[in-house]
């Protein structure tokens, strides 16, 4: 049953006056009562935002950090008002040294302390660019990495690989090419691993120097809990080790040597678990391992 009250009021978001049936009416319309309801949770929001920044304030997280003489990553990049990207930046960089306790990184708040005490004048580094001189062809990258033609101009685009063209060919920088390559190696294909504290061991690196290394150089690298593992092959070749290269045979070498069909060759592969990698679309299977398969038996 409708009410026979009909009662002046004032709409509680919009100011107009309007006549009203029931007490409890605060706004003209359906649309300023939509309205003040959203008004009034911003508000709530925002109160509770405020509420909590106060307490932050109150609590003075950096006075806290000033006591302690070991920092986090988090903590230093909190104490130095920047962000953690570029505490790890410090790191890699040996402005800052930092040293493991069980999964985190502790940097002595000493240490940051006295990059301030002995400022250095800003200069800004002009990197020497250093001219590319050894290039392949189109047809030595197809030849090489098993590749086809759109696919390398795809990848080439993607990557910015640098090229010139001379009398009618294009020429590729050997470089930036092997590095790409590189890249893409499978981890399932590297069977030894370095842990930071076996390169610091046998190289006297630090942890920043290792760090430099292993991206100037796209070292492949994996997790194995907290501790990240580097190649060994590839570390000890970045470090100028001499390394044994391993020898292996494309698919149609292996068919031509033993007088196989690409059917039988990867029978053998598969059956006696013959070691195999993949460069760009070729696959190749280690020389070794098929040599000794069907080597002449001994006695």
């Amino acid at each position: 049953m409708s009410s026979n009250l009909n009662l002046k009021k004032l709409c509680a978001f919009c100011g107009r006056e309007f006549v009203a049936h029931k007490t409890t009416t605060t706004c003209c319309s359906h649309r300023c009562s939509s309205l003040l309801y959203k008004q009034r949770k911003r508000e709530a929001k925002t109160k509770a935002h405020d509420a909590m920044t106060d307490f932050l304030i109150s609590e003075k997280p950096l006075e806290k950090i000033k006591s302690k003489p070991f920092l986090t990553i988090s903590e230093t990049a909190l104490y130095l008002g920047v962000s953690r990207p570029t505490v790890y930046s410090y790191l890699r960089n040996g402005e800052l040294k930092a040293k493991r306790l069980g999964c985190k990184f502790k940097i002595s708040r000493e240490d940051i302390d006295n990059l301030f005490r002995n400022p250095e004048v800003f200069a800004i580094v002009a990197k020497e660019k250093q001219p590319i001189t050894e290039f392949y062809t189109t047809k030595e990258v197809l030849e090489k990495f098993g590749i086809s033609n759109s696919w390398l101009f795809k990848v080439a685009k993607e990557n910015n690989f640098p090229k010139i063209t001379q009398r009618g060919k294009t020429l590729w920088s050997k470089p930036h090419i092997d590095r790409f390559f590189a890249k893409s190696a499978t981890k399932e294909d590297i069977a030894e691993w370095y842990s930071a504290a076996e390169i610091q061991e046998r190289y006297g690196m630090t942890l920043s120097a290792i760090y430099n290394l292993v991206s100037k150089e796209n070292i492949p690298k994996k997790k194995v809990g907290c501790e990240a593992r580097y190649s060994k092959w590839h570390f000890d070749k970045a470090k100028g080790v001499a390394v044994d290269e391993p020898e292996y045979y494309t698919i149609p070498e292996a068919m031509e040597k033993y007088g196989m069909t690409r059917d039988q060759i990867y029978h053998y592969v598969k059956t006696y678990g013959i070691s195999k990698i993949k460069v760009g679309r070729i696959v190749k299977i280690s020389k070794q391992e098929l040599d000794n398969l069907f080597a002449p038996p001994k006695i």
